[in-house]
């Protein structure tokens, strides 16, 4: 994929906004949205299940995170509307003309807002981006889960 269009896709970060919960076109959305229509009105029949399959006393906090899903509104981290508390990257990359965070001269810094974790992975994507260039990283990293534990990028 081309450079161009890739920004449209990774946010400054390095994050795949097209993968995140919040994204209003992306796969979560799609598949709870899928999902929801697929188990039409399943309460009555999750309440008699439960009686012998305790799993399904959960299913009202189940539908409605699933609710939650199919209402993601985010039009992607570069367009103005990142969900992350805070973030410093937005405001960063546009001051310091860069495209993602590896590009600016202060990277890593301590101006992210990320929580540890968060923090990890975000110095791990923009190395690897640094060392194999932004095409190679996105077809690296296209088909993998955006939520993962930071150490399986290891």
């Amino acid at each position: 994929m081309e450079y161009k269009n890739i920004l449209h896709i990774l946010a400054p970060c390095g994050l795949n906004c097209h993968k995140c919960f919040a994204f209003s076109d992306g796969g979560i959305k799609h598949l709870c949205s899928m999902l929801q229509r697929l188990l039409g009105s399943f309460d009555g029949y999750a309440e008699r299940f439960s009686n012998f399959l305790p799993v399904f006393k959960n299913y009202p906090a189940f539908k409605e995170l699933l609710s939650y899903f199919t209402k993601a509104d985010c039009q992607g981290c570069r367009n103005g509307t990142c969900k992350y508390p805070n973030c410093g990257v937005i405001k960063c990359y546009i001051k310091k003309g860069v495209d993602f965070c590896f590009q600016c001269d202060e990277f890593p810094c301590e101006k992210t807002n990320f929580d540890p974790d968060l923090k990890k992975r975000w110095i791990q994507m923009n190395r690897r981006m640094k060392e194999i260039g932004v095409e190679a990283y996105f077809e690296e990293t296209k088909d993998l889960p955006r939520y993962i534990i930071t150490e399986e990028l290891i």
